[in-house]
């Protein structure tokens, strides 16, 4: 970063110093004629739309992440209910439990603390209850199935945790909205005083259009917080899904979590 600021310094140095010394000699112009403010507002302007587009970009990028990953991991959930049907009985029973407690626990648990960029326990209770039980089916068929459904599944989760960060550092953004402020400005003084009509109404659908795509950016770089956020609706259906299976393979056993994925106290 240095280098960069050293170099941009030496470039408005050398540029005052050829204005000064070397425009006698290549322009046949008077002093007083040149560049005016408007002429350079052309150059401001499409900085300003550039920098929006590349950092919505980005930004956009890491909102499909997010939801891509949330559709893998509930895949991933829905694999291990699936492939729990080759297990004997009681190992079927408890993970098939533990996927219906888990999916319960990220999505009422976890998605909401995803607004904020962070993560929450809670599902990690179940996925440990997972690596339990297939302990107890080692040297099994089905045991290599089930741990690499598992992995898959740990590895989407995090990172679905990784994209509920947001992805576009805070400076980048201050520094878009100075850019915005700057181009605003730049473009009302270059507007005529008077019969300017025409001119305020493209400068409100301009100043309009720079704040959109800003707030834009703002929303999706935080995907399960803003709105226009990821709904859990992929693990919503895993979860339904799990509870199908379980109850139909042991209609008179009970979940061993309530509502929100919390183990229930014994």
């Amino acid at each position: 970063m240095v280098l960069v600021i050293v170099v941009a310094v030496l470039a408005l140095l050398a540029g005052l110093a050829a204005n000064h010394w070397l425009r006698p000699w290549l322009l046949n112009e008077d002093d007083g004629t040149g560049m005016a403010v408007k002429d350079l507002v052309g150059p401001l302007l499409t900085m300003t739309v550039l920098l929006l587009s590349f950092v919505l970009v980005t930004a956009n990028g890491s909102y499909g992440k997010a939801e891509v990953a949330s559709r893998g991991e509930a895949r991933a959930l829905d694999q291990i209910v699936e492939t729990a049907e080759y297990a004997p009985g009681v190992e079927r029973a408890r993970i098939q439990a533990a996927a219906v407690c888990y999916a319960r626990a990220v999505r009422v648990r976890e998605w909401p603390a995803m607004s904020d960029g962070e993560g929450s326990p809670a599902p990690s209770v179940w996925s440990t209850d997972f690596r339990n039980t297939f302990e107890d089916l080692a040297g099994q068929p089905v045991f290599g199935m089930l741990v690499a459904a598992d992995n898959k599944r740990s590895d989407e989760r995090e990172e679905r945790l990784t994209q509920a960060t947001a992805s576009i550092p805070s400076a980048i953004l201050w520094f878009l909205l100075i850019t915005l402020v700057i181009t605003v400005v730049a473009l009302g003084i270059c507007l005529p005083r008077k019969k300017n009509r025409g001119q305020l109404i493209a400068l409100l659908v301009i100043t309009g259009l720079l704040t959109t795509a800003l707030c834009i950016i703002r929303d999706v770089d935080r995907p399960f917080g803003g709105i226009i956020d990821v709904e859990p609706t992929a693990i919503s259906e895993a979860e339904r899904q799990a509870t199908r299976d379980f109850l139909a393979h042991h209609p008179a056993s009970a979940l061993p979590c309530d509502n929100q994925g919390d183990r229930r106290s014994v």
